[in-house]
This record gives C-alpha cells, sequence and structure tokens, in this order.
C-alpha cells in the first residue's frame, strides 16, 4: 500500500469503554466520556515503533509487549514501505481496571496513525489492527472495547462467519464506574469461567441478551431495567471483587436501572435514567467502598455518542 502522509503529528483522546454490558459476553461494549487516555503519535525519521509512557503504571515499552506497539505492527504489516513512528501515552484509564486499557491504547494508536496518513484504513481494518493488540493482552482477539472505542454509543458485535459491528440507539443514560484500586487481568478473569453450562441457563442468558439489545433500541427503560442480569459469567467474576454483591445491591436499591462489572473487572458500573439518581447511586456506592478501606475511584459519566474519528 502507497502512503500519503497528510500530517507529521497528532494527539488524540481515547475513551474508556464498558465491554459486555452484564449479559452481552464479547458482544456488547458501550464508550464512555470518562476516563479517557491521551495519545500523541508522530512520524520519525527512525524506522520501526518507538514508544514512551508518561503514566506511573511500568508498562512495557518494548513495541513487541506493548498492546499499542503490537497493534501498530499489525497495520505496519499492510504498508509497502511504512514510515517510523515516534508514540507518547499516558494512560488514566488504570490498566487491569476493566474499563477498556488495552483496547484504549491499541485502538488510539492505529486511528491516530491512520490520521497521518491519510486515511488509508478502513475503520473495520482499524478494528481488526487493535484486536491484535486485544489477543496480545489477553489471548483473545476481542472487539467488544475496541469497537465502541472507535465508533462510540454502544456497540453490537458478531466475529462469525465475519466481523460484523452494528451501533446500537439507546435512550439518554447516565453510567456511573467505581473502579477498586487493584488490578484484574483479564486472562484470569476469563480462566475462572465455566466452560459449559446447562441449556436452561444459556436460554436465561439469551433472553437477557435479546432484551437489553431491545430495550436499547427501542429506548425501553424498564425492559433495559428487566434485562441487566448475568446468570453466567457474573456468579464467578464477581468473587474477584470486593464488596461487589454490596455494591449492586446498594444501587439498584438506589434505582440505578442495573450494572454489573464492567468487562472483566473490578471496575463495576450502574446505569442510571436520571442525573439524580445516578448521584445518589454514586453517593451509596462511595459509603460502601470508605468503610471498606480499599482505595478506590469513582466516575459520574455519560455515554460517549461520537466516534473517535
Amino acid at each position: 500500500m502507497k502512503l500519503n502522509i497528510e500530517n507529521e503529528e497528532i494527539s488524540l483522546k481515547i475513551p474508556a469503554t464498558i465491554a459486555n454490558i452484564v449479559c452481552g459476553f464479547d458482544i456488547l461494549g458501550m464508550a464512555v466520556n470518562e476516563p479517557f487516555d491521551d495519545i500523541k503519535i508522530k512520524i520519525s525519521e527512525k524506522p520501526g515503533i518507538q514508544i514512551k509512557h508518561t503514566d506511573p503504571y511500568g508498562l512495557p515499552e518494548d513495541p513487541k509487549k506493548n498492546v499499542a506497539g503490537v497493534a501498530l505492527q499489525a497495520m505496519m504489516n499492510e504498508m509497502d514501505e511504512p514510515p517510523g513512528f515516534s508514540i507518547s501515552i499516558h494512560k488514566n484509564i488504570l490498566p487491569g481496571s476493566g474499563l477498556g486499557s488495552s483496547g484504549a491504547s491499541a485502538l488510539g494508536t492505529v486511528a491516530a496513525a491512520n490520521i497521518l496518513l491519510g486515511k488509508p484504513f478502513s475503520h473495520e481494518q482499524l478494528i481488526r489492527f487493535a484486536m491484535e493488540g486485544e489477543r496480545a493482552a489477553s489471548g483473545t482477539a476481542h472487539a467488544d472495547n475496541v469497537a465502541p472505542c472507535l465508533y462510540g454509543g454502544i456497540t453490537l458485535i458478531s466475529s462469525e462467519p465475519a466481523l460484523q459491528i452494528n451501533t446500537l440507539p439507546y435512550p439518554e443514560l447516565f453510567v456511573v464506574i467505581l473502579h477498586p484500586q487493584i488490578e484484574v487481568k483479564t486472562s484470569d478473569s476469563r480462566k475462572i469461567i465455566k466452560k459449559e453450562i446447562q441449556l436452561k441457563t444459556a436460554v436465561r442468558q439469551w433472553g437477557y441478551i435479546a432484551g437489553l439489545v431491545a430495550g436499547f433500541c427501542k429506548k425501553d427503560i424498564e425492559l433495559i431495567r428487566r434485562s441487566l442480569n448475568d446468570v453466567v459469567f457474573e456468579p464467578a467474576r464477581s468473587l474477584l471483587i470486593p464488596k461487589f454483591k454490596e455494591l449492586k445491591s446498594a444501587a439498584i436499591g438506589a434505582e440505578a436501572l442495573g450494572g454489573g462489572i464492567s468487562g472483566s473487572g473490578p471496575a463495576v458500573f450502574m446505569l442510571c435514567d436520571q442525573m439524580s439518581v445516578a448521584e445518589n447511586v454514586e453517593e451509596k456506592m462511595n459509603e460502601i467502598y470508605t468503610k471498606s478501606g480499599i482505595d478506590f475511584k469513582t466516575y459520574l459519566t455519560t455515554i460517549k455518542s461520537t466516534p473517535l474519528l
């Protein structure tokens, strides 16, 4: 592929994402306005990929061990004479938070590089490049973080027989996120998931997923409320998150529509249909973790409706 370099440097703010949205394991994802990463990329006279982190998290800067480098290399493999790239990443999305940290690095980097090069690659190609970064992070090339990161809003992803991404309509919603300052690796969280489930359990889960997608599309608040349940993954994964049951019970008691584990955790999110409700839910969740003595951070945010590009 011949390139037309239009810019020498570009900076992007890359949104956090909430994967699964309770029952939609690996097929539903949602972008939110906070937190977000800052990525700056420029064409370099030095060949290859150079990565620098300006955050305190100690992530590897070797491009072969960094998800941003892996994703960008997948893109460069499609170029005849790729230029060199210099990348600066400041992560506000804590690695291992369950808020799409690796997806933000991978997708943000290839999206920024694509702009520098005059946008030669399609959105679907960018998703596939970023999925290679996700594969490096978790062992699975999933798109439920990188797709909403690029497209914004809520996305429905199908990988068989070919990758398909659909953006869904949705009502105005407020998102409360509580992030315990501990790390849960996606690869570890996947290991505790049951490989087989009973048919009756699968049927219940299918019903919740279908109801949730229909609820978003119809902007039916009550249907969304009834569908925010997970009988397959949450029972096992929630054991890795301190005070999870208390958080969820308190939030629903404060009239949240519902919610659950963000991605593989440990972040927990709740959806609300009114700002006043969201503020009350945030307060109740804060109270539980303040008493627990576990360090944490909360965000009261909204769904990021605009696409990254």
